[in-house]
């Protein structure tokens, strides 16, 4: 039984003892951990404390079907509660080790065991720290390890993220599909390496946009697929080292049961102990998704430009001010933030990369810095796209008097002559309007050679986005 005073209590471990405040519901080892680990600047994130409650919720659950604690009734439902509260994000605040952890994850489990102990001794009305009564390792830990119990969790976390983000990706697809709808009349210039290129439509670049969004929703989903198989019931490396057969065949069972996400038990535990190289492939996917939310953002930045000085074709939704120093300059923040973001995702990849091919042998002991990257990349995106949507996207406004000046100034529009006139005449008129200081209208015009109903309908939507051209 631990010494006890008014403010501490004194727990031991094999390195000795240690004092630990009274009240808290952590013990020696999440002490240690803190001590050893003080960065505190990558907190545990609060879905990893949720899917390791759950999971530890299947663990038990197993353990009291196949009979453990079957004269103990009363305790085995207080640890079950634990769990549960832990997987309902109740007992957040006193997991307190940090993310970036050496161990493969021990200290964080361990951090978990004495929590949900202390939390199920509460409940049974026993002092905290009273292990003999209810076991952070002999009870909460029964038949696991953190080799499984972790990225078991993590899996879990990241499942759980990922079907939010797709959530808000399905969002900003169908915001893009409605501005290209509202737009499909705005005729525009369309640029390549910055130069004006062909006319097209405003419809028809954000229906670019949306279709890109789409491919990223359908990536995000499928990857749920590479994560849903799991080595819980492994425990050492895969080994199933002190677990009961039984459990090992249930517990994958119990989880799916309680979670209703498909997961399925690795045919070969070993192998999906020491390999992390599906979250180097999830992670890919995210980033892929970043580099199409930087793009677009990048874009939008280009076309709002000015307003008054640069492209000003669309109008972004005046978030706040732009400046310190100089009035009514208005920025577009929306999209800097979210470029940022999957800058930071791309970032977060490539350190994800690194740490998954780090594992040597039978464990990577550099899951840790995956989960803490991982989820983050998760939670970045999900908080762009929804913001990107709300903020941005969904109040975009078009200039369509800007988009009729750039068409009728720019030579983009004699791209709409070649067809019918030819590379070398529609050159010549190119250059005839540049060195008049015409528009090419008034070329094709002057010279007879359309008339201005004729240019119209060569400018018009139908026309700019018709697939090639009819011969007569």
């Amino acid at each position: 039984m631990p010494a006890m005073n008014a403010l501490m209590r004194t727990e031991s471990d094999l390195l000795g003892t240690m004092d630990v405040p009274a009240g808290a519901l952590w013990g020696i080892h999440t002490a240690r951990a803190v001590e050893n680990f003080p960065f505190r600047t990558r907190p545990i994130p609060p879905e990893m404390i949720a899917a390791y409650g759950s999971v530890k919720l299947a663990c038990l659950s197993t353990c009291r079907e196949l009979g453990v604690w079957k004269d103990q009734a009363a305790k085995a439902e207080a640890m079950l509660e634990a769990c549960r509260e832990m997987s309902e994000g109740g007992l957040d605040a006193h997991i307190v080790v940090d993310g970036m952890q050496g161990g493969a994850g021990t200290s964080l489990n361990m951090n978990i065991n004495e929590v949900l102990a202390n939390r199920a001794l509460q409940l049974l009305d026993k002092p905290l720290g009273r292990y003999e009564c209810v076991s952070p390792t002999d009870d909460i830990n029964r038949y696991q390890s953190t080799n499984d119990t972790y990225p078991t969790a993590l899996k879990l976390a990241a499942i759980v993220g990922i079907g939010k983000l797709e959530q808000t990706l399905v969002a900003l697809q169908e915001a893009f599909q409605q501005k290209e709808k509202q737009f499909a009349h705005v005729v525009k210039v369309a640029r390549t390496q910055y130069q004006d290129a062909v006319l097209t439509t405003l419809g028809r670049q954000m229906s670019a946009y949306a279709e890109a969004i789409n491919r990223d929703r359908w990536r995000v989903y499928k990857c749920v697929e590479r994560l849903r198989v799991v080595n819980l019931g492994g425990t050492a490396v895969g080994t199933g080292l002190a677990a009961d057969r039984q459990y090992i065949f249930r517990v994958v069972e119990t989880l799916r049961d309680l979670t209703g996400i498909g997961f399925a038990r690795a045919e070969n535990l070993y192998e999906c102990t020491q390999n992390a190289d599906v979250f180097a492939e999830v992670s890919g996917i995210l980033k892929a998704c970043a580099v199409s939310l930087i793009k677009i953002g990048n874009d939008l930045r280009f076309l709002s430009s000015g307003p008054d000085a640069g492209i000003g074709e669309i109008r972004l939704p005046p978030r706040q001010a732009g400046s310190s120093i100089m009035p009514g300059k208005v920025n577009p923040v929306i999209c800097e933030a979210v470029i940022q973001a999957g800058m930071q995702v791309a970032g977060n990849d490539g350190v994800i990369a690194q740490a998954c091919g780090a594992g040597h042998l039978e464990l990577n002991a550099f899951l840790p810095l995956v989960a803490v990257n991982l989820l983050d990349s998760i939670g970045l995106l999900t908080g762009a796209c929804d913001s990107f949507r709300r903020l941005c996207i969904e109040g975009i406004e078009a200039d369509e008097q800007k988009c009729r000046q750039h068409v009728e100034n720019s030579t983009a529009a004699v791209t709409a002559l070649v067809a019918g006139l030819g590379y070398e005449k529609a050159s010549e008129i190119a250059k005839q309007a540049r060195r008049e200081n015409k528009t090419v209208r008034q070329v094709v015009t002057e010279e007879k050679l359309l008339t201005n109903e004729q240019f119209d309908e060569l400018i018009s939507p139908e026309a700019v986005c018709r697939l090639g051209f009819r011969k007569q």
